[in-house]
This record gives C-alpha cells, structure tokens and sequence, in this order.
C-alpha cells in the first residue's frame, strides 16, 4: 500500500483544494492530510475563516481524503512521514523546492495548482461584495 501525505489550510474549500486532493489520491491508496491547526495559522499570520475542527470535518467528507491529522508547526513533517510510513509527499506547485529535505525519507511531487483560484482570491472578491 502506498501512503501519500499532503499539507494545507483547506479553508473556505474550492476547485484548486479538490484537485489537489483527488490527484494527491491518484499517487497512492491512502492519503493524510494534515491540516493547520488555528493555533499554527497565527504562527504563519493567517486567519481562518473556519475553525480546525470545522475544516477537518469538511475534508474528512471528501472522498479522496482517508485520514487527517493536525499540523502544529514547520518541523513536525519529518516525524509525520516516518510516523505514517509515508512513500509520497505531495504540495502544490507555488511550494516547489521547499520540502526537498524529505527526499530521503520519500518520493517529494509538487503538482501544478489549479489556474484561477485560491482562497485569497475569494476574500479579495467577497471584500469587494457591497452588502
């Protein structure tokens, strides 16, 4: 069984974040995700506009996700990827070259993101929505 691991905020969920999970999915048989805790996100300066355990439980109904886990810090993906036996970990292409230090513990992709679409791209739209 070949184990894939991606990581992400995942929120306000769109077309780019269900790409990326179904072909992380096509890689392998089972794929975790792990998901920034809300905790995390401030670390990085970012604010949900769903919580962790609402995000979770939105990415634990998509199909192609088998298991999520939680991400509290940079240094955590190591031990996730031995913890998890993982073969293959999987980030979006705006990443590319940032994780290659796990290249000696698994097979490291980077695939293409989805053109069009992010959740900054939704917020700068919805800000610009008058109520």
């Amino acid at each position: 069984m070949k184990t894939v691991l991606t990581y992400g905020t995942f929120d306000l969920l769109h077309a780019g974040h269900i790409n990326i999970l179904r072909r992380a999915k096509e890689l392998g048989d089972f794929l975790i995700v792990g998901l920034s805790s809300d905790e995390f996100n401030l670390q990085k300066h970012k604010e949900s506009y769903h919580s962790y355990e609402d995000r979770k439980l939105i990415l634990e109904a998509i199909r192609y996700v088998d298991r999520v886990i939680p991400e509290n810090s940079w240094d955590q993906k190591v031990k996730d990827v031995l913890d998890n036996k993982v073969d293959i970990f999987v980030m979006g292409s705006d990443w590319e070259g940032h994780f290659d230090f796990l290249k000696e513990h698994c097979d490291v992709i980077y695939l293409p993101r989805t053109t069009g679409v992010s959740t900054t791209k939704i917020k700068t739209d919805l800000q610009g929505v008058e109520k």
